[in-house]
């Protein structure tokens, strides 16, 4: 039965040699406070390791197209686990998580959601992104900075040209490990304004009281759709922790820190 149900949700057979009883999940940065959590509840009920492997979903990506070993790959988008499955090295996606960008500001900038977009053009103001194109997070600044331009005509290229790409490149600095990586960089002063996922107020709550999340205005609002695949060649276990980060237990610990169901693929984003 429960070979029937993981057919159905992922289209696939599953492999039936079990000789690695190791679960490896591959899974976007921003996942990483959630998926630790959504793993260790897996372990205790399935009585199975997980060993994870968190980073830009874009440069994941790249290492599982050229071979690296892996069984379930856990995107900040949907296109990385897509391109995957056309490559013929995993099965289908599903939409597992949702998410949306918003700005944080460093301590002491006063911005709101009316003044956002004047604050991001403002020379003065340093503005970080992650890098497009490794960091779906970077791809979705640069979504905000095109529906700028139809606010303000020459946004679009204006904020291209001094965002920060601070984090998710293959060279960018690395973040403490103890430390949620928007809120060492505005702490620190690499930027004064910072777009990233929604989910960063959590941690930065209890890391830097002093910084502040301001909501996009509705014209510039972006969300974030998260894809799952499993690889080729995936053990049974693989399948059994897709489908616990699908069960309401998975999905419950989503919500805990900040993402939401995937009822429905965002319009456009």
């Amino acid at each position: 039965m429960r070979r029937l149900i993981l057919a159905a949700v992922f289209g696939l057979s599953c492999s039936v040699a079990q000789a690695e009883q190791l679960v490896l999940l591959h899974a976007a940065g921003s996942l990483r406070n959630a998926l630790t959590e959504v793993a260790q509840a897996f372990e205790a009920t399935a009585k199975l390791p997980v060993k994870t492997r968190f980073g830009p979903s874009g440069l994941l990506r790249e290492n599982l197209s050229k071979g690296e070993a892996a069984e379930v790959f856990a995107s900040a988008n949907m296109s990385h686990p897509l391109a995957l499955t056309q490559e013929g090295k995993a099965g289908p996606v599903v939409l597992f998580a949702r998410n949306e960008i918003c700005a944080f500001a460093r301590a002491g900038l006063e911005v709101t959601t009316q003044t956002l977009l004047a604050r991001m053009l403002d020379p003065a103001v340093k503005l970080g992104t992650s890098t497009p194109k490794a960091d779906p997070s970077g791809d979705y600044a640069w979504q905000i900075f095109a529906k700028a331009e139809a606010l303000q005509p020459g946004a679009k290229a204006a904020l291209e040209t001094k965002a920060l790409q601070l984090v998710g490149g293959a060279n960018s600095a690395p973040t403490p490990a103890d430390r949620n990586g928007t809120g060492h960089l505005l702490a620190t002063g690499a930027a004064d304004l910072f777009l990233g996922y929604c989910t960063n107020a959590l941690p930065i709550a209890r890391e830097q009281p002093g910084q502040r999340m301001v909501r996009l205005p509705p014209a510039l609002a972006v969300g974030a759709d998260y894809g799952m695949t499993v690889m080729t060649g995936a053990s049974t276990n693989a399948y059994r922790l897709a489908l616990f980060i699908l069960s309401p237990e998975g999905q419950r610990i989503l919500a805990k820190h900040g993402f939401t169901a995937p009822i429905a693929p965002h319009e456009g984003g």
